[in-house]
Order: C-alpha cells, then structure tokens, then sequence
C-alpha cells in the first residue's frame, strides 16, 4: 500500500473514530429544567449520515470509478496491443474472443489468458 492511502485510510480512522465518540458524547448532556434529556436524537442520525458519506466518497465511490476505466479497456483491446497480464506478464495480443485473450510473449510463446486479467495496456 502506498503512502497516500496509508494516510487516507489513517485519516478516516481517526475520523471514523471521533465521529462514534461525539455520537456517544453528545447522549451524556446533562438534563434541562424541566427535566427533560439534553442531547437531540437528530445529532446522532447526522453523524451517522456523515459516516456514510465519507465511506461512499472515500471508498464506493473510487472503485467504481476503477472499475469503469477497466471495462473501457476491456473494450478497446485490439489485435496488435501490447498488454501487461494482472500476473506481470508482458505480451502482444495475437487474438481476442469474447472470454479471453490469446497473447504472445517474448520468447515467441503464444499464452490464452482471461479477457479480465488484462490489468493495463502499455504504450508503443
């Protein structure tokens, strides 16, 4: 894992964490006059609405993004692209079906692989 998503799953964390914490505080306010609680009910469902967002933006949100870009890319493989395999292989596509992929390598080995195993296409 890199070091901005260490920093960002770190930061969500203590986000995550205070979040709770001000959910249970804000039950701890002492009563009024009347004797009547002092925290609202509604702080406790907007913090949890504040959860939810973070998670979706944070997390829901960029891996449907990924997932997208992976779809094009499945759609765009042609006869002749230079493609890297999700196992590190390097190879040319020599032909497509609509499962997989037949690509050779460069020892002149011709492999089949999964069409979704093709992680990234390289440039010229």
């Amino acid at each position: 894992m890199n070091k901005s998503k260490t920093l960002v799953w770190g930061l969500m964390g203590i986000w995550l964490i205070s979040a709770v914490f001000m959910v249970f505080i804000s039950g701890c306010v002492p009563a009024g006059e009347g004797g009547e609680e002092g925290g609202s009910p509604w702080t406790m469902f907007i913090f949890i609405g504040l959860i939810f967002a973070a998670m979706y933006f944070l997390m829901i949100r960029p891996r449907r993004k990924k997932e997208k870009e992976h779809q094009e890319l499945m759609t765009e493989l042609k006869r002749g692209d230079r493609v890297v395999t999700a196992g590190g292989i390097y190879g040319v596509i020599e032909s497509l079906s609509e499962d997989s992929v037949v690509i050779k390598v460069e020892s002149g080995t011709t492999m089949r692989v999964a069409r979704g195993s093709i992680s990234l296409k390289r440039s010229r």
